[in-house]
């Protein structure tokens, strides 16, 4: 085996990039597990309710407007198959046919982007929540195309959440970003030779990989050193707030 070869196959204690999933969905368990037992809780855009197994305590209600099949358009990244099969209430997320009030908390996660316009749908929340229910929220910082051609939005910023969910109402916004610039790009350097061979018929080769090992080293101890550019660029931001306003 040559040099080359050798280094290239030493990799697998540098994981930079390969965490994205993993915070968000330990992240996410944290927060619903923070809910009161018995509270009725709205999965908004649940998808295949991947997130239902941490609801076990509380009254679990789905949504989803239901009309991804997994293959899409078959532009950018798809999942092949998608079942939404078990979802309660088919509708559209800004017009969810519930009274004012009706859920004492909300999970919507990585759903944003995949609105022509994510605005209305936080004042659907808003409407939706009793006053001191909890939001639970997550979505993209950055995005590729996904879920095309429901895919709308690269991604959002904490500025977008503190303007927006500010001027609804919410109060006790506290935002969390997940990763930080050098996790983010040694993120998308994973994707390099897959999309190499996707878009333009070849791969990489030997020394090129081996360059690519180079990088991810260097982000890996660069991500380590982090003094916050997270600020800059991050995988997503996870956020939770309250409605406010008193109880009738």
């Amino acid at each position: 085996m040559s040099f080359i070869e050798t280094i290239i196959g030493e990799d697998k204690n540098v994981t930079v990039g390969t965490h994205n999933a993993a915070v968000r969905e330990a992240w996410i368990e944290e927060a619903l597990q923070s809910v009161p037992a018995g509270a009725r809780l709205l999965d908004a855009g649940a998808g295949e309710c991947q997130f239902r197994r941490f609801c076990s305590h509380l009254n679990y209600v789905s949504q989803d407007l239901s009309q991804y099949d997994g293959s899409g358009n078959d532009a950018g990244l798809q999942t092949g198959t998608w079942d939404t099969s078990a979802i309660d209430i088919v509708c559209d997320i800004c017009d969810v046919p519930e009274p004012d009030g009706s859920f004492d908390a909300i999970l919507c996660t990585e759903v944003l982007e995949h609105l022509p316009d994510a605005t209305p749908a936080l004042k659907e929340f808003s409407r939706l929540l009793r006053p001191g229910g909890k939001l639970i929220l997550t979505a993209p910082f950055g995005s590729l195309t996904h879920f095309a051609p429901y895919h709308f939005s690269t991604g959002f910023n904490r500025y977008y959440y503190l303007h927006h969910l500010e001027r609804l109402g919410f109060v006790d916004i506290e935002i969390t970003e997940n990763g930080n610039f050098f996790e983010f790009v040694g993120q998308e350097l994973r994707r390099v030779d897959q999309c190499a061979q996707q878009y333009t018929g070849t791969s990489l080769t030997k020394l090129q990989r081996f360059a690519l090992k180079i990088l991810l080293s260097a982000l890996e101890k660069f991500s380590a050193r982090d003094k916050g550019s997270k600020e800059l660029l991050s995988f997503g931001l996870h956020v939770t707030a309250i409605r406010g306003g008193r109880s009738a």
